[in-house]
């Protein structure tokens, strides 16, 4: 079974049993909070995931994260939750300035 591992909330795995899922509805499935202020519309950039490892494992880069990326908003390495689609292990972080109050992180 695929996982997502958080590196920066203490390494917790996510599973997930069906590929072709964007990484936030991952996330929400497995009941983990994550930011998303445009209720994963692709319209900010609040679910921003850094991608640390297994980005081949994500599908490619959606109009909505060029637009982003164009307008210096979403950095290299860096992926909207609610458009990136996980066909299999991944490892990523919250950027800081994405980071919610209530969850402890690791660094």
């Amino acid at each position: 079974m695929p996982k997502i591992i958080i590196k920066n909330l203490g390494q917790k795995a996510l599973h997930f049993d069906r590929s072709g899922q964007t990484v936030l509805s991952i996330f929400q499935s497995n009941g983990q909070d994550w930011m998303h202020a445009c209720g994963g519309k692709g319209r900010c950039t609040t679910c921003s995931i850094e991608v640390i490892s297994g980005g081949e494992n994500l599908d490619g880069i959606t109009d909505n994260e060029q637009r982003f990326m164009k307008q210096g908003k979403l950095l290299e390495g860096i992926r909207l939750a609610c458009q990136a689609v996980c066909n299999g292990d991944l490892e990523v972080a919250a950027p800081e300035r994405y980071k919610l109050p209530h969850l402890s992180y690791s660094d």
